[in-house]
C-alpha cells in the first residue's frame, strides 16, 4: 500500500512539473488544452502500466513439504508392524482407505482391519488422533 501511495505521489508531481514546463516555454495555450491533456494522459497511462508491472509482480513461493518417514526404532515400542506403519504414513499424507488400498495393492477391507489395529495399539478412536499420537511417539516424522 505504501508503494502505491508513493507511486501516485510521484506521478502527480511529475504531471505538475510537466504542466509547469509547458507553460514556461509558452507551449501551453488555451487553444491546445485538449491536446496537452490527452498527451499527458497517454504518457501517464504508459508510465502507470510500466510501474505496475515492476512494482506489483506476483511471485509464487513453492515449498515442498518434507517427505514423512517411518522410524523403525520406535515401531517396536508401540507394537506396530511395518505394514501398519506404512498405512499410518499414507494416512498422514491424507489418503483415503480406497486410495491406500490401491497404492498398496490390497483390498479396502484389509486396510480397514489394519487401521482398526492401529487404533487399538495407539489407543485412539480417529485417524487424526492416530496421526497425532504417531507423531508424538516419533513413529512417523
Amino acid at each position: 500500500m505504501k508503494q502505491v501511495v508513493i507511486g501516485f505521489g510521484l506521478l502527480i508531481t511529475a504531471l505538475l512539473i510537466l504542466f509547469k514546463i509547458a507553460s514556461l516555454y509558452h507551449l501551453y495555450n488555451g487553444a491546445n488544452d485538449d491536446i496537452w491533456i490527452a498527451a499527458f494522459s497517454i504518457l501517464f497511462l504508459v508510465i502507470g502500466i510500466l510501474l505496475s508491472r515492476t512494482l506489483f509482480v506476483k511471485t509464487q513461493i513453492v515449498t515442498q513439504p518434507k517427505p514423512s518417514e517411518i522410524n523403525t526404532a520406535h515401531l517396536q515400542k508401540a507394537g506396530i508392524s511395518k505394514r501398519e506403519a506404512e498405512i499410518l504414513l499414507l494416512m498422514h499424507e491424507g489418503l483415503s482407505n480406497q486410495q491406500i488400498a490401491d497404492k498398496l495393492f490390497i483390498s479396502e477391507n484389509t486396510i480397514k482391519k489394519h487401521i482398526s489395529n492401529i487404533f487399538l495399539k495407539l489407543q485412539v478412536e480417529r485417524r487424526t488422533e492416530a496421526i497425532k499420537k504417531a507423531l508424538e511417539l516419533s513413529i512417523i516424522s
